[in-house]
């Protein structure tokens, strides 16, 4: 590729070459767990990015410490179930369950007390920036008076203290639980008790307060909730002193299997969901300033084994800190951003079939506003002459607009079917209710595979057109979210075309009907085609590559792991493909590798946007971009769950101007990126591309540059076309 090979600025070399792989030692691996947490250590570290606002580097924060709480839930509790079982079947990358649980924990404990090191620098740069966080001793009298009046209205009446001696054994405590624990002395003489500090109540309190001295922004002051416990826990034990006080909070596991030869899935999913709740501890972290005696008692009554104890030197429950990110402070928050509607819809009277009939459109996310897809729902469900909707829903919200859309086409006797899928991790419950309600609106509700779980993101409608019938369909990488469509990066496809329709419908039939397809006309579909779809193509640029012709490979995923796909690219390295990858999260493949992989090029982009977006780019034998490009996009990762047991939909991008966006916008946009990228290296680290503030932005490019399709006649001239990776 002209160009695509050199680095940007900044990421330089590391030096010394690294050492020899063979094409079959486990070393041409990395780590799965070790690698997603060099991903959530990327996270942390933009919490101490300075080019962002300061109320954005706590929210990164946040979102570090919630991705290592999940972490543990999922990820190393499996590990711990196979140490128990006795497992030593090694990793991809030759690590046995227990080697890997010793290197997760050396890793997990360095980035938890990175963690708190943040934690403790933003303290005071949020103070100077007037948003503090008090100790008791910080409060003034008014806000005292204050407080003690909000304890006793608010608080106290949901605290349950638990007295701890024969009658009163230990409580069970559910996951994430967060506890206070006391050592009592009075009359009767000495106790220890607990109190679980309530989950249903806000972390923080943000105390009255008007503005700062100068008078020009609110005073922000908040206190966590332990603290207001403990300074007035004299109303909770009126007749006992305290000797000393504690804090612990755990994590339990919650990658609980689920009866798959159960008669009833919702049921079995409800019964999962309890049990979730009772799993093993995986951690318990217990704040550092706990006295011996207290530790003691809590680790032996959790029976929690030494190692999976962690004392933490700051605050417990870093991923609660998000509730102090206050919302009349917006001059600490990132500027706000209106997503665009496409013009052509606006040019078409707002009508989406119309719009579409004219031309594929494909909507960025979130730089185009998920709300076309909640009209092209909700046009189908007031649309008389609209016969059927046939949807999936993966994950969505609380109040999900595409749900009621859902439920107002079957109201108005519109058959419709919803493909919810019970298994989306820590969405079940959410599932399980929305699948409810479709039900009672008379939707025809299906559950997918039992070993599956149904991951495409699809829309179908099926409309009357002078007597014939006409499919509409809507095809993305991203979940039907509203919220979630504002911060993560996806694209979604609206198309008429016959044959994309009808192998949608296959899908559905797939799914709801096991009727297995014989063959699809432009779909490639996990399980049964989708990974010997992309293999082809890669075999496709290699032969280009023997033959002295241009062969180039982009792909962008959320995570690379699969070992065959990833020696697939290795063994396109060695052919000569040219191959630049953008995996934001886990990468288990080693980039520049002599005779192995030193043609292949490894990015990941961390920043105000969660790339999330699944594209796939080959040369066709012309070096990239190039409108003879064979391009795709997808809702799968490159994850043996993805490709082995999911059902998922490789979707190809052929309009002239589509394929443009995807292409020559996106994609360029992303391998040109580097005030938000980091470059994997032959060794496995990670670095991050040293820049200045001029550096190429993409989310800053994409919010001031409209996307060329859907943007109607008016405007298709003035698109400023993307620089080439080159320039």
């Amino acid at each position: 590729m002209d160009g695509a090979a050199d680095l940007p600025s900044g990421a330089e070399d590391t030096g010394e070459a690294a050492p020899a792989v063979s094409a079959d030692s486990p070393e041409r691996f990395i780590n799965r767990e070790l690698s997603w947490l060099d991903f959530n250590t990327r996270v942390l570290e933009e919490a101490d990015n300075e080019r962002h606002p300061l109320l954005e580097r706590l929210r990164f924060l946040s979102i570090s410490a919630s991705n290592l709480d999940e972490f543990f839930m999922v990820r190393v509790a499996g590990l711990l179930g196979q140490v128990r079982e006795g497992i030593t079947k090694p990793s991809q990358d030759g690590l046995t369950p227990k080697k890997q649980l010793a290197a997760v924990d050396d890793r997990a404990a360095a980035l938890m007390s990175r963690q708190q090191h943040t934690w403790n620098g933003l303290l005071p740069i949020l103070a100077r920036a007037g948003v503090e966080i008090l100790t008791a001793e910080d409060l003034t009298e008014d806000e005292d008076a204050w407080l003690e009046e909000e304890f006793l209205t608010n608080i106290f009446p949901v605290l349950t203290p638990l007295a701890l001696d024969p009658a009163h054994p230990f409580p069970f405590i559910p996951n994430l639980g967060f506890v206070l624990c006391f050592s009592l002395e009075g009359e009767s003489g000495s106790m220890n008790a607990l109190i679980p500090v309530p989950n249903k109540v806000r972390r923080f309190v943000r105390l009255p307060a008007g503005e700062d001295d100068a008078g020009s922004r609110p005073r922000v002051r908040f206190i966590s909730l332990e603290r207001v416990i403990i300074h007035y826990l004299r109303h909770v034990f009126p007749e006992r002193s305290v000797v000393s006080t504690g804090a612990f909070r755990l994590i339990r596991d919650s990658d609980v299997e689920v009866d798959e030869e159960a008669e009833d899935l919702v049921r079995s999913y409800e019964r999962m969901l309890r049990r979730r709740r009772r799993g093993d501890v995986i951690r318990l972290k217990i704040d550092a300033a706990t006295p011996h005696a207290l530790r003691e008692l809590v680790t032996t009554k959790l029976a929690v084994h030494p190692n999976d104890v962690v004392l933490i030197d700051g605050l417990l429950g870093l991923a609660q800190t998000s509730e102090l990110i206050p919302d009349d402070r917006p001059d600490l928050l990132f500027k706000p951003f209106e997503a665009r509607f496409p013009e052509r819809i606006r040019e078409h009277g707002g009508d989406c079939f119309s719009a579409i009939a004219a031309k594929d459109i494909l909507v960025h996310h979130p730089y185009e506003d998920f709300d076309v897809v909640v009209r092209f729902l909700k046009q189908a469900a007031a649309d008389p002459d609209v016969l059927a909707i046939k949807q999936t829903l993966y994950r969505t919200s609380k109040q999900s607009p595409i749900v009621e859309a859902l439920v107002q086409a079957a109201e108005s006797g519109k058959n419709v079917t919803a493909l919810v899928e019970l298994k989306a991790r820590f969405d079940e419950e959410a599932n399980i209710q929305w699948a409810r309600a479709l039900e009672r609106a008379g939707v025809n509700v299906v559950y997918g595979f039992v070993d599956y779980k149904t991951h495409a993101k699809l829309s179908y409608v099926v409309r009357n057109e002078g007597g014939l019938t006409k499919t509409y369909c809507h095809l993305g990488t991203g979940n039907y979210h509203q919220f979630t469509a504002k911060v993560y990066t996806d694209i979604a496809l609206f198309t008429c075309d016959e044959e994309i329709g009808r192998d949608v419908a296959k899908v559905f039939n797939y799914v709801t009907g096991y009727a297995l397809p014989n063959g699809f006309e432009r779909l490639a579909i996990a399980p049964l085609s989708l990974r010997e779809t992309l293999y082809e193509a890669i075999e496709r640029e290699m032969e280009f590559a023997k033959a002295g012709k241009p062969a180039t490979i982009w792909a962008k995923m959320n995570s690379l792991v699969d070992g065959p796909m990833i020696d697939k690219l290795y063994e396109a390295s060695q052919a000569g493909v040219d191959i630049e990858l953008v995996v934001r999260g886990i990468c288990c493949l080693r980039p520049g590798l002599p005779g192995l992989s030193e043609n292949i090029r490894v990015k990941s982009i961390v920043g105000r946007y969660l790339e999330h977006s699944r594209i796939a780019c080959f040369g066709n034998g012309y070096p990239l971009p190039s409108d003879q490009a064979k391009v795709y996009v997808s809702s799968a990762d490159w994850m043996p769950r993805n490709l082995n047991r999911r059902v998922e939909v490789l979707c190809p991008i052929e309009n002239p101007t589509t394929h443009n966006q995807v292409v020559d916008q996106i994609m360029v946009a992303n391998l040109k990126d580097e005030a938000q990228s980091w470059r994997l290296c032959e060794d496995g680290h990670w670095q991050r591309f040293e820049v200045d503030d001029d550096a190429f932005n993409l989310h800053e490019y994409f919010m001031t540059n409209p996307s060329l399709s859907g943007r109607g006649a008016a405007l298709a001239e003035t698109f400023p076309r993307m620089l080439t990776v080159a320039d």
